[in-house]
């Protein structure tokens, strides 16, 4: 369920789907680098002004989905324009700063992004751009990275698919606003 909060800054409802805290799983893979399945938070929240921040945290999983040690940590802030056009900036715990461009598909709560600059610190990994795809796909967030380095071409290295973490709070609010001639059987709901 899409919720728009009521405090939301009015440019930002397009990306009201994005808003809440997220978790799951996924697979990372890229040249150089550990191949292994992850697990994922990722927390979208707004102030009232006119963005989103954004954390994600990252972490390597074994065979049985026990953590492991941290993967990646990011951070940043997400705006969108009257045209549909996003940008991020993000930093990366890696030693990576991004600003990405890119909108939303129409008719459907999907962004397709690129970055656009790259600064890096002297001890990061050689980074030289990347393609992100978030969408929100049957109540889920799932979302698709790409990277490239000067040795390796674009290519998808990460993947995750996400829920949406529900807190007693929530639960009890909505049930709140249940209409009070909601049918016991359920089924009558549905006719």
């Amino acid at each position: 369920m899409i919720e728009i909060p009521s405090d939301l800054h009015k440019d930002l409802v397009p990306l009201a789907f994005l808003l809440g805290k997220w978790a799951g799983a996924g697979v990372h893979d890229f040249p150089g680098s550990e191949k292994c399945n992850f697990g994922q938070e990722a927390t979208f929240s707004h102030d009232g002004r006119n963005f989103l921040e954004y954390h994600s945290q990252t972490w390597v999983l074994d065979n049985d989905g026990n953590k492991v040690r941290p993967l990646e940590t990011e951070h940043g802030f997400w705006r969108i324009d009257a045209n549909r056009r996003v940008e991020v900036t993000m930093t990366r715990d890696d030693g990576v700063i991004e600003i990405w461009y890119g909108e939303m598909a129409d008719k459907k709560p999907q962004i397709d992004l690129v970055t656009d600059a790259v600064a890096r610190t002297a001890a990061s990994a050689p980074y030289t751009g990347g393609k992100r795809l978030y969408g929100y796909v049957k109540s889920d967030l799932m979302w698709v990275g790409e990277k490239q380095t000067p040795e390796v071409e674009l290519r998808p290295y990460m993947s995750a698919h996400l829920k949406k973490v529900v807190t007693p709070e929530e639960v009890e609010r909505w049930a709140k606003a249940l209409p009070s001639d909601m049918p016991d059987d359920g089924i009558a709901f549905f006719k």
